[in-house]
């Protein structure tokens, strides 16, 4: 999915390419992916983009008062295109594209909002306000403005375990399932460690860990070319994604805890005193 480092360099991608330019024309391929009709998709024709943003991990594309908002959930993304087909695609929402954006002239620079996989949860708003979208409207604090006061306040009194209460987007937005490992990795925290609990140097670690990989994988992502991203964002992975391999700090082996829909990793040594914590599909499996 992807997360506020990647979301950020799309926008900045689009402050580049598109800023200065006017849509010529949009075309829905999927109509279960626009979540908006009033006003519709094709408001957006001859209107120029004034700007592009990041409200968490939605992009926001600006259109001389109206705001094309997406939320490219698990499997979407951003494909520019110098020049496409005049030829709109088939409104049945069963190939990859969502939603095609044209630039100056039909046929020429814009780009594909795409999804892979059978699960459609694209989503994408055209509102005048980034507030009218619910899942905005719910944004906690953004992650890279937080600071260490206003996280010591966002976990007191909290009982979730840590891993879950970051990506909580009501809580904290902007970081998902995989910076989450990252971040929990490089603070040395475990997983489960309860969030209302930390005491202040694990507050002080949790703090600086979510700056630094945010703000670091900001400055590898900011300015790559949007195919190259996902890429990009692999390549800087410590431990999420990598079960099996060596634990590139200490050494021990990355594991793995996996619930029905998703799994997180994390290194024994480094963050649980060296024991493995409880999966609930292994356990299923040895009963």
């Amino acid at each position: 999915m992807p997360e506020l480092p990647e979301v950020e360099a799309l926008a900045h991608h689009l402050r580049q390419h598109a800023v200065g330019h006017q849509v010529a024309r949009v075309d829905p391929a999927s109509m279960s992916a626009l979540k908006t009709f009033d006003p519709p998709a094709s408001a957006l024709a001859g209107r120029p983009v004034t700007g592009a943003a990041r409200h968490g991990k939605f992009l926001d594309m600006e259109c001389d008062g109206l705001h094309l908002i997406t939320h490219l959930s698990r499997a979407g993304w951003l494909r520019w295109h110098d020049s496409a087909s005049t030829v709109p695609p088939k409104p049945t929402g069963k190939g990859p594209i969502a939603l095609r954006v044209h630039l100056d002239a039909p046929g020429g620079p814009g780009f594909d909002l795409t999804e892979a996989g059978t699960q459609k949860r694209l989503a994408v708003y055209v509102v005048t306000d980034p507030a009218q979208v619910p899942g905005i409207a719910r944004l906690g604090p953004d992650a890279l403005g937080l600071t260490r006061a206003q996280l010591a306040e966002l976990l007191s009194g909290r009982t979730e375990r840590i891993k879950n209460l970051i990506v909580d987007q009501a809580v904290l937005a902007g970081v998902g399932n995989a910076y989450s490992d990252e971040i929990l990795h490089v603070a040395k925290l475990s997983p489960y460690a309860v969030a209302g609990r930390l005491d202040e140097t694990k507050l002080d670690a949790l703090f600086a860990a979510m700056h630094t990989v945010l703000a670091d994988a900001v400055t590898r992502s900011v300015g790559q070319d949007a195919a190259r991203l996902k890429g990009e964002k692999r390549s800087g992975l410590r431990v999420h994604a990598r079960t099996g391999l060596p634990c590139p700090v200490c050494g021990d082996t990355v594991r793995e805890v996996s619930f029905a829909d998703r799994s997180f990793q994390y290194c024994p040594t480094c963050q649980t005193g060296g024991k493995p914590l409880a999966d609930r599909r292994l356990s299923r499996l040895v009963r």
